[in-house]
């Protein structure tokens, strides 16, 4: 069985930064991490990995070079390979631009059974970009996974809906966006570790994927940040400190009366 598990490179969440001219994330190798739900899958991946032989993953990112990073953090984890997909032509491009490209890098691995990646990711927290990679590749999506049983040609997942929960049967190949409830993630090994240094990722930019300029980046992008502008706070806070039990209910009495609420 072959998985590709989706990796995504994202800032840590004190660290989300959006250039005020094209509205799109400030991408750098400093203060990021794997997005978290992305580690759930990894971690689901690792245990199937483990209870099931002749299992393979491989890590797949897109983004700088610095998302090499994901990849071998991945591989120490315990995953087999990754590709990483980068290029500035990519540069700004939305989830259905980003889908494409993801996409057409998966086909480029070869035959695959299962893709696993988290439901959204912490930057954009869309949890659109999943479901599109299954449709530019032309495989069943089951998105909001919480538990994941493997079958000989497929699997049954358990979905979180707003009624409860739902049982699905899938044949493969199939993609699965996955909760927080799949797996609890791991670590690293210092096997992987020497592992992930030894281990030669490819990169795959747009002379492999052979696309059209006019389909990726911002050019490619039907979807736009208009506008970005911080909250301003435009109610004031009164703090009223006092020993005795009834003068701050007092105070507040007189507070409610004259704003005319009682």
């Amino acid at each position: 069985m072959k998985i590709i598990v989706l990796v995504k490179q994202v800032p840590g969440t004190d660290s989300v930064k959006l250039d005020p001219v094209t509205g799109v994330m400030v991408r750098t190798g400093k203060d990021t991490i794997i997005n978290p739900l992305d580690e759930n899958a990894l971690a689901e991946a690792i245990r199937i990995k483990n209870t099931y032989p002749d299992v393979k993953i491989t890590a797949v990112s897109m983004g700088p070079i610095s998302a090499m990073k994901a990849i071998k953090e991945a591989i120490a984890m315990g995953a087999d390979d990754g590709v990483l997909v980068s290029g500035r032509e990519f540069a700004g491009s939305d989830t259905i631009a980003t889908a494409k490209v993801i996409a057409a890098a998966i086909k480029k691995t070869g035959d695959f059974d299962m893709i696993l990646c988290g439901e959204r990711a912490t930057d954009g927290e869309t949890g659109q970009t999943a479901a599109m990679i299954a449709h530019y590749l032309g495989v069943p999506a089951q998105t909001y996974v919480s538990a994941l049983e493997v079958l000989e040609d497929g699997v049954i997942v358990k979905r979180t809906v707003e009624s409860g929960f739902e049982r699905v049967q899938v044949t493969f190949p199939v993609l699965v966006s996955v909760n927080k409830d799949i797996s609890d993630t791991g670590f690293p090994t210092l096997d992987g570790k020497l592992k992930a240094k030894k281990v030669d990722v490819p990169m795959l930019g747009n002379a492999e994927l052979g696309f059209d300029k006019s389909e990726l980046g911002l050019t490619g992008s039907p979807t736009r940040v208009v506008k970005i502008f911080s909250p301003k706070l435009s109610r004031d806070t009164i703090m009223v400190k006092a020993n005795a039990t009834m003068q701050p209910i007092d105070e507040l009495l007189s507070f409610l009366v004259q704003k005319d609420v009682l």
